[in-house]
């Protein structure tokens, strides 16, 4: 996926919150941390759990299959069980107030 992709609209998704997409089966997470928007693949490094089922502190999401945390805005595996770190995507909000996202990952 090279295209932008529409989320939601930004203020639909309040902070602390998530948007979950899918594409390509690529499954990405969109976070609103402090109206902030960051995207993350939807997949635990350890063991392929789906993250935002797990809970979201301040920018770090913890894997809800074994407490594995990972930093939203970076993709940053911070704790073990993971030791790799999950892809990041780009986000935009144009000025029509949508939320966009993109897997730029092949460009």
């Amino acid at each position: 996926m090279s295209d932008w992709m529409s989320v939601d609209a930004a203020a639909a998704i309040e902070p602390g919150s998530h948007r979950i997409v899918e594409t390509d089966d690529v499954r990405i997470a969109v976070f609103n941390i402090d109206g902030n928007f960051f995207a993350i693949e939807d997949l635990c490094s350890h063991d392929y759990a789906t993250l935002a089922d797990g809970d979201l502190n301040g920018d770090e999401i913890i894997c809800p299959l074994h407490g594995a945390a990972f930093c939203v805005r970076t993709g940053e595996a911070l704790t073990a069980p993971a030791y790799e770190n999950i892809a990041t995507f780009p986000t935009k909000v144009e000025d029509d107030g949508v939320l966009y996202v993109r897997d730029n990952r092949f460009d």
